[in-house]
């Protein structure tokens, strides 16, 4: 038996309830059960409390507030239909009782449907704002390390404000300024900023490359990259690739064996363009861990790391 099936059965007995209780003791007795004509904000009465936990079961069941309502008017129609079927018409007094039940169980159904819909609404929001929070502290928090060890380099070696350390720090700060305007468009349009377009691979890798040196000589470490074929090119949002790119060098010189190197390519296969990235950190045994990804065009991707399975200590 479905939820809104027992939700009907439910909203049937407690009408035939009230109009049994109008019978014996009066409208005032029918109130009790169905609640007043026009509802009462300040409390539910039990057909409204039934009816708010109807409007919960309908949003689970992904409902929409026209169906709910379409979902009373069912029930209207079937008991018109029924009364008709067996001959036995509604006198004054039932008909307004049965508009006032039905009126006063649509308005709490609706308003418990709505209230619930909006919880869960601004919970997902919730969710989406940490998300993006949390990648922008992230990627905050890499180009901010970057400027800070090249303002360390340049104390440690009086080094000039014009010189390629300078550059270093001068690109962590633009890094750090786009990442804040492209923050702040997301907040006054109100949704995800999208700034695909296509531009140079050769350019890319080597913006990728200028901020790496300084982490790597704090390593100890070298990185290595070959020469990208000039007439590459590749299409989508840039800083969001360069952040990404970003990470992986940055966890490749961190666990990497110090005075190894870090090996950053980038070609073509047909009509594909590969960006890999390898380091000396000892590899990962083979039943250790795998790392699969899949795509869902339009909404995102799942990254999978699949270890093997142990018993808690």
């Amino acid at each position: 038996m479905g939820i809104s099936t027992r939700g009907i059965i439910g909203r049937c007995s407690s009408l035939t309830r009230t109009l049994e209780a109008e019978q014996t003791g009066g409208p005032a007795a029918g109130m009790v059960i169905s609640g007043a004509s026009g509802g009462d904000g300040a409390t539910l009465s039990e057909m409204g409390v039934s009816a708010a936990a109807h409007g919960t079961a309908l949003l689970a069941l992904g409902y929409t507030v026209d169906q709910v309502v379409h979902d009373y008017g069912d029930l209207c129609q079937a008991i018109t239909d029924l009364a008709v079927e067996r001959d036995a018409p509604f006198s004054v007094d039932e008909f307004r009782t049965l508009n006032r039940c039905l009126d006063n169980a649509i308005a709490d159904a609706v308003t418990e449907f709505s209230f619930q819909r909006d919880v869960s609404i601004a919970a997902q929001q919730s969710v989406d704002l940490n998300e993006r929070l949390g990648f922008l502290m992230h990627e905050l928090r890499n180009s901010l390390s970057v400027a800070m060890m090249a303002v360390t380099a340049m104390e440690a070696g009086a080094l000039a404000v014009t010189g390629a350390t300078g550059a270093v720090l001068k690109r962590s700060h633009a890094a750090m300024a786009r990442l804040i305007t492209t923050s702040l468009d997301e907040v006054r349009i109100k949704g995800a900023h999208d700034d695909r377009r296509t531009f140079s691979l050769a350019a890319f890798i080597a913006e990728a490359r200028e901020s790496a040196p300084l982490d790597a000589d704090t390593r100890g470490c070298t990185l290595s990259v070959p020469p990208v074929d000039p007439l590459l090119a590749i299409e989508g949002n840039r800083d969001l690739l360069l952040a990404a790119l970003a990470n992986l060098l940055g966890n490749a010189l961190k666990f990497t064996h110090a005075h190894t190197q870090v090996i950053l390519c980038a070609y073509a296969v047909g009509d594909r363009v590969f960006i890999d990235v390898k380091d000396h950190c000892g590899g990962v045994a083979a039943d250790d861990g795998q790392l699969s990804v899949e795509n869902f065009p339009g909404v995102g991707c799942a990254f999978t790391i699949n270890l093997p399975r142990r018993i808690a200590p």
